[in-house]
């Protein structure tokens, strides 16, 4: 207490508890005032708490969201435990632990850190004036904060001198010297409400506060009030993983206007209004958005590129709610600049985040909205892919890189039979590689793994990537779960939080070992004792180290010649994944390199817009290229038991000589990585020899006399190669056939055939010699020839019920 200069003891006293000195822990005269004004005015508008009383609210009770009779049991406890207070703690000492306690708004808890943060200064150097600024604070940390709303702590703090004159701590001249003094010309040169790069608390240190507080109350059994006084007062030490220069890095590319077209923003707006009857109403730019809709203007829209039309709009809306003779009380407003963005940064070995942007612009308050972390629901898109299909689908040998997938119309089994479309609408693909649909994110291969390994299966493997927001069937949400096929591209209940999917791909990054983020590695109390060690990971298996390295493979051809080639980080190999939603209101690019996973994702707040033109994957690589400028080349190290084989890319299965090497597309060869456990035996049977008539393009029997040869590859029977409902058709088409083509012969020269035969004098004919003059072709790997003529068409793929 002798640090705290006796004019800041003296302002609080005199403003907020002026017979501190002679109560013995509750204030019987206060008390009576109270009442009677309570009384008066209806409502329990005054407390009479004495500053010991709020010493025991801010430490040891929940004060918040009290119904009336909440409210009367706490005060009554209260009372009682300060009486007690005051039976084992001196006055000094008393006074000693508000002070270093009490919220003074901004995020500052105790004199000490208010003073640090309003004057830039340490405690025992303020004035009286700057005393009196502090003291005004704690009646409404919000609306007397004396950055943001300096008249209302300016009126406060002329009671708190005035009180202070008349309790006779200070004289009139010294009175007279601390109201001109203009106090709020200094505080505006302190920037303590600015960006993300230089906010005393930054996103990154917003979410190690809600992190200790909650390891605080799990680990120590504080509650939250406790754990989070012990942080702002407790004279703690917290060692946190960010790196500032990656930090830095970040903050200046995210918040480069060049990367972002236009001057949107959404207005965010909150006004209390005193009604005549006292009563208080509360409205927010939810509610001024429904009130224009509301009065005919279906137009409006909370996201704008004019800033004095959104001031007219703000201003018409006030005046209509203060219609009524009510009186603001309250009134705070700030434009959000749109799209908004949130990118983060882990080390993949230790799972250090290292890096937190939780939005760009302005950041407007301490522990507020943070896209990085918070549940926003923001659909994943694409980007979940690899953790919910080809992971698992590689993981539980299910497919290889090397399965050949049928990128052909598709539908939804049940009651939600939609047809799955892909990206570029109306373009199918055919036969397509595992590595081939991960590199050009084609939908239909995606659904068809999910399906194939069940969307159950993916779903648990999603929990062990550490997902969150995942919602069961068990515990569904409004009647919907994760646990469907749409799950694939995305298609989530409650959407994702940037970290969860940096978590997730660092631990494909890691080996396939998932590891919880870290924010911090130890705290020491003001003594320097440990008291909570976090350095040691929470680390558990997700994925084989060989699935994970194959994985990692396929997303190094997204970034080398797929949807991310923007992404490439010099001088590293890079691996990762795009993700965009429908209509283009969600994009993500979250990858690695051997050394950091980082995501980032680029949305409006509101999902109003679409956000295609904002390149995002620049963005990711010129933030990564600056992080690793100082890194030595690394690598993905291949597994032991990874081999390399040469298949087909057709069937997934080794060639066959004559038929794969000699695909009129030019040769389906290709060589391809497998797990050891996991790689091909068996030989392509999808590529087949045939023979056609030109004439009926159906298979040519003996009596076709103009025939061709052609390789092509079989596909299931179905009417035609695609779907006739679905009105698409697959790229390969003209160079497929389906099963029953192939045992559709020629009639038309059959016919031909027998006539001529019947018409003869009974002499036999040479095509005649054999019975059976149509014999069945046979299999396709042992290079017999068949025939079909229906080369144009597609196949056709039924629902699912």
């Amino acid at each position: 207490l002798d640090q705290i200069p006796i004019e800041l003891q003296h302002a609080f006293v005199a403003i907020e508890d002026e017979r501190f000195y002679k109560h013995n822990g509750i204030d019987l005269q206060g008390i009576m005032r109270a009442a009677m004004i309570t009384v008066s005015d209806g409502e329990m508008s005054q407390g009479a708490s004495t500053i010991t009383q709020q010493l025991l609210k801010n430490n040891v009770f929940n004060a918040y969201n009290e119904s009336t009779m909440e409210k009367i049991k706490r005060k009554v406890q209260e009372q009682y435990l300060a009486i007690k207070l005051e039976t084992v703690m001196s006055k000094d000492n008393i006074l000693e632990n508000y002070m270093n306690t009490i919220n003074l708004g901004n995020g500052y808890y105790g004199v000490q850190a208010a003073a640090n943060g309003y004057f830039n200064k340490d405690v025992s150097e303020l004035t009286l004036s700057e005393c009196a600024v502090l003291a005004s604070i704690t009646k409404n940390p919000s609306r007397l904060n004396p950055l943001r709303n300096p008249d209302d702590n300016k009126e406060r703090q002329l009671a708190v001198l005035n009180n202070m004159l008349r309790q006779e701590y200070i004289s009139t001249e010294e009175y007279s010297e601390a109201v001109e003094d203009d106090v709020y010309a200094r505080l505006e040169g302190i920037d303590v409400s600015s960006s993300s790069s230089s906010s005393n608390y930054s996103y990154f240190v917003d979410e190690v506060i809600e992190q200790l507080i909650t390891d605080l109350m799990q680990q120590k059994g504080y509650s939250k009030q406790q754990a989070t006084n012990l942080i702002y007062a407790g004279g703690l030490s917290v060692y946190t993983t960010q790196d500032m220069r990656m930090q830095e890095a970040a903050d200046t590319v995210l918040n480069d206007p060049d990367y972002y077209p236009g001057n949107n923003f959404t207005i965010n707006y909150n006004l209390t209004v005193k009604e005549t009857d006292g009563s208080f109403s509360y409205y927010s730019q939810n509610n001024m958005e429904k009130w224009y809709n509301d009065n005919g203007d279906s137009s409006f829209s909370l996201t704008l590129s004019n800033k004095e039309k959104a001031q007219n709009y703000i201003d018409t809306y006030k005046e209509a709610m203060t219609a009524n003779g009510g009186t603001v009380t309250f009134e705070d407003s700030h434009f959000i600049v749109q799209p908004q963005i949130s990118f983060s940064v882990m080390e993949q070995s230790t799972g250090y985040v290292k890096v937190l942007v939780g939005g760009r612009g302005d950041k407007n308050t301490d522990r507020g909205l943070n896209r990085a972390t918070d549940d926003v629901a923001r659909q994943p898109g694409s980007s979940i892919k690899p953790l919910v299909a080809y992971g698992p689908g590689l993981d539980t040998g299910a497919i290889t890189l090397a399965s050949a997938i049928d990128d052909a119309p598709y539908y939804y089994s049940g009651t939600d039979a939609r047809l799955v479309k892909n990206y570029t609408e109306g373009e199918y693909l055919g036969y397509i590689t595992v590595r081939a649909a991960l590199t050009r994110s084609q939908n239909v291969p995606a659904v068809k793994v999910l399906t194939q390994i069940t969307p159950a299966v993916g779903f648990s493997y999603l929990q062990k990537f550490g997902l969150s927001t995942l919602v069961s069937p068990q515990n569904p949400v409004n009647g919907s779960h994760d646990v469907v096929q749409s799950l694939a591209l995305g298609g989530m209940t409650k959407g994702v939080s940037n970290i969860d999917m940096t978590a997730a791909y660092a631990a494909i990054a890691n080996k396939g070992v998932y590891t919880k983020p870290i924010y911090y590695t130890k705290v020491l109390d003001s003594e320097g004792n440990v008291i909570i060690d976090n350095s040691i990971p929470e680390t558990h298996k997700v994925l084989k180290e060989s699935s994970a390295w194959l994985l990692t493979s396929g997303m190094e051809s997204v970034v080398s010649s797929g949807t991310a080639t923007r992404a490439k980080v010099s001088n590293q190999p890079t691996a990762g994944k795009t993700g965009t939603t429908q209509f283009d209101t969600d994009i993500w690019f979250c990858g690695f390199t051997p050394y950091y996973t980082a995501s980032i994702w680029v949305g409006y707040d509101d999902n109003s817009r679409q956000v295609s033109s904002v390149n995002h994957t620049s963005i990711w690589r010129s933030i990564m290229e600056q992080i690793h400028s100082d890194l030595p080349s690394g690598e993905f190290t291949k597994p032991e038991d990874i081999v390399e084989v040469q298949v087909c890319s057709k069937s997934g299965k080794l060639p066959v000589e004559g038929l794969c090497d000699h695909d009129p597309r030019g040769s389906c060869i290709i060589t391809e990585y497998f797990a050891a456990d996991n790689q091909p035996t068996e030989s392509c049977d999808t590529h087949v020899k045939v023979n056609i008539c030109n004439v009926s393009g159906d298979i040519a029997n003996t009596g076709c006399t103009s025939v061709s040869t052609r390789i092509l590859t079989k596909k299931p029977s179905s009417d035609s190669i695609g779907s006739n409902d679905s009105g698409y058709t697959t790229r390969d088409a003209e160079y497929s056939i389906t099963e029953d083509k192939l045992t559709k012969l020629c009639t038309l020269h059959q016919r031909a055939a027998t006539s001529s035969t019947n018409s003869s004098s009974g002499s036999t004919s040479t095509n005649n010699s054999n019975k059976n003059n149509s014999t069945t072709p046979t299999t396709s790997t042992s290079g017999t020839t068949h025939s079909s003529g229906s080369s144009t068409s597609t196949e056709k793929t039924t629902k699912h019920n």
